[in-house]
């Protein structure tokens, strides 16, 4: 996709924007989930929202069969995921950080992008530039600095895959509901779907600001 095509996936008007709301935490309602809810509440109206959540829609470890002889046979709930990424323009990883990183369901979902790249005809990578990533985490420690790694996961992600980037909405809470406490939390998330989405690039792609 060239820059200008890039650009105008970001300016999509509401009604041309689609976001899918990937659910990774393994309990129903979980403080992730509602700090993404939050925000969601906060798209401009028409915006459409998909929510899934990957414990209903449980997907077998990946297995990486691009040097396997025999083709890998995709199941019922990853061809609905898959279908479901690739219809929207906005993709949101909705995780709980789990040992300073996104869960477990979160982490196979994304292993999957790896056998959708490599799929016969699939195109997986040029459909998905452009478009954008974005996450929604909440912590039970108050250094925030502690989900690093998970943004620098999702970050290079969506670089390799040249998608744009919007960020890690970060929230703080162990408890359930315990995030609607975090008023920091619920400020950020009134307008983090407003923000600037740029091309996300790896460090070593960064331009230099001049002196």
């Amino acid at each position: 996709m060239t820059p200008s095509a890039a650009s105008d996936a970001a300016a999509r008007p509401a009604g041309d924007r689609s976001f899918l709301f990937v659910l990774g935490s393994s309990r129903p309602d979980g403080n992730s989930e509602l700090l993404a809810r939050d925000a969601a509440a906060h798209l401009p109206a028409g915006t459409r929202q998909r929510w899934v959540d990957l414990t209903a829609l449980p997907l077998p470890d990946f297995q990486d069969g691009r040097h396997e002889e025999e083709s890998w046979t995709a199941g019922e709930n990853e061809r609905l995921l898959r279908a479901a990424t690739e219809e929207a323009t906005d993709v949101v990883i909705v995780s709980p950080l789990y040992w300073y990183s996104v869960s477990a369901n979160a982490k196979r979902y994304l292993d999957y992008w790896s056998g959708w790249l490599t799929a016969p005809g699939s195109g997986f990578k040029k459909h998905m530039a452009g478009r954008t990533l974005w996450g929604v985490t909440v912590m039970a420690d108050h250094d925030e600095a502690l989900a690093d790694g998970l943004i620098t996961s999702l970050s290079h992600s969506a670089a390799y895959m040249r998608m744009r980037f919007g960020g890690v909405l970060l929230g703080n809470g162990s408890r359930p509901g315990q995030v609607r406490n975090d008023v920091r939390a619920a400020v950020r998330a009134k307008t983090f779907f407003e923000r600037e989405a740029p091309l996300a690039r790896f460090p070593a792609q960064q331009v230099p600001v001049a002196g």
